[in-house]
Formats: C-alpha cells, structure tokens, sequence
C-alpha cells in the first residue's frame, strides 16, 4: 500500500508541533528586510517578524520558492518505494509558488507520483486543506479519496478577517495616504475574504473591531447556520482577545474543534500585525 505524503508551503501558517505529529512537509517562502533575507516561519519566527515590521520604514518584501526547493524535498521523498505526495500551496491568484510546484513535478522522473493542489485560499486556509489531508493519510485513505476530500473542503470553506489598520496597505501601494489616514481617524475595519477565484476580495466596512467582529459572526451564521463546524482563529503578530473570540464563535456555533493559530511572516507582511480571522467549514 502506497505511503502518501503531505506537503505545503510556509504560508500554510500551520503550528510547528501540529506540522511534525501529521508529518507534513513544508517549502519556505522569504521575507526580505532591505538586505536581509529570512525564510518565512524557519529563520525568523512570527513574533520576530512584527517586532521588525513595526519598526521598518519600509514594507518587506516576499519571494516564492524556487523550483529547486521542490525538486529536492519531491526526490527526497519518493526516494522511498510507494510512495505518493500530495502538495498544496498558496492560492495561484496571490503567488506563482503553486505554478513553481507544477513545474517541479514536470522536471522529476516520477512526477505522476506527485499532485499538486492550489488551494485557493491563504494561511491557514491553506493548512485546513494539509491538515485535512494529513488526517485523512493517517486513516488510510487513497490519494484519490484525500483529493476528493480537499476539493470538498475548499469549496465549503470560508474566511472573514479585519486588518487592524489601513497603514499596511498604504505601506504596499493599495491604498492612498489620505485613504490610509481617514480610516485610521474614523477607526474604519475593512472585511475582508477570499472568493472563488482565491483572490481577496472586500466584504463590508465596519466602524469599530467588536462591530466588525459582530459582523464576522453574522456573515458566517448565512453562510452555515445551525451545521456542524470546524472553525479557526487566526490572528497576526498583536495578541486579540482570543478567548472572548473563542467564546463568541463557540457561543453562535455547533462547533466540532476550534483551533487557534499564528498569522505568519508572509502573509503578515500584506495585512498587517493586528489582523484577525475566522476561518470555517462544514463538518462532512
């Protein structure tokens, strides 16, 4: 019987100790500070990285992977007979990591061992569909049936998160000063998700973050009233009351499992320390 092997990448933002009890494999993504080159969640950790953030005057920068990154961790594995890799990564419409996967795979001897999954989705987003796989690996499911299964999660997923300032984007070139800085006045929280296309996309704009919040809870109540769920917390870099959260979804929810997570370097260098999501979906 074929050993499947999960693999994903750094913007996955799965805990460290989670990510070595599943045995998921992760590819790091970089972040860069002027001269200065970190591999995202390896050589610089989430809580180092917004300490840096804060600090700089001027927004990081972020790179993919290099195809070679990925030949050697593929070769690495299916050195070992019967084995299967099943590799998902950060949504194709907000980085070329999932396209350098692909390319990878095209380059080995043994390639149609290799799946590889664009996720469409981003941080933890990513890590639900790993850890799903993960799971399911673990129970002794095929490849075909752990496929099937990411598909079904990643089409009932759903995330909502607010950015706890508009300085970041500013920072990035998304948005004006004066946009950046009539938001600030107005303590303006933008909602925002990712659609289908895995591309973020505005949902509403809320004076206030427990408004904002409120507003979270009432758009993933439309999206799976009284179903049963699996939710995540995630929040980047500025510790947010993660308990009263916690007691807020599990409070509006038949919840399965909550779990809580990091936003990590990457990501946190396009939203901005301060950010917070929620991240669903159904159990099956």
């Amino acid at each position: 019987m074929a050993q499947i092997r999960i693999v994903s990448d750094s913007t996955s933002d799965i805990p460290q100790e989670l990510r070595a009890n599943l045995g998921i494999e992760t590819v790091p993504l970089k972040v860069h500070f002027g001269n200065e080159t970190f591999l995202d969640s390896v050589t610089i950790t989430p809580e180092q990285f917004y300490e840096k953030l804060i600090q700089a005057t001027e927004l990081p920068t972020t790179s993919q992977p290099s195809p070679a990154d990925f030949v050697e961790l593929y070769k690495r594995l299916l050195h070992k007979p019967d084995t299967e890799i099943i590799s998902i990564h950060l949504s194709s419409a907000l980085s070329g990591t999932y396209q350098t996967a692909v390319l990878a795979k095209s380059l080995l001897e043994g390639g149609e061992h290799i799946s590889v999954v664009d996720s469409k989705h981003a941080s933890y987003g990513v890590g639900i569909l790993a850890v799903a796989a993960a799971n399911a690996a673990r129970a002794g499911k095929s490849r075909e049936e752990i496929l099937d299964l990411v598909k079904y999660v990643r089409n009932t997923m759903r995330v909502y998160f607010i950015v706890d300032t508009l300085e970041y984007l500013h920072k990035g070139g998304r948005i004006g000063k004066a946009s950046a800085l009539f938001g600030a006045l107005l303590n303006i929280k933008p909602i925002l998700t990712i659609d289908e296309a895995g591309e973020v996309a505005a949902v509403d704009k809320i004076r206030g973050s427990k408004k904002a919040m409120q507003r979270i809870l009432e758009l993933l109540r439309q999206d799976f009233g009284d179903k049963r769920v699996h939710a995540v917390i995630a929040h980047a870099g500025v510790e947010v009351d993660v308990e009263e959260l916690t007691e807020l979804v599990r409070g509006n929810f038949a919840v399965e499992d909550l779990t809580h997570t990091k936003i990590g370097p990457v990501i946190g260098t396009h939203v901005g320390p301060g950010t917070t999501a929620v991240f669903m979906y159904p159990v099956q």
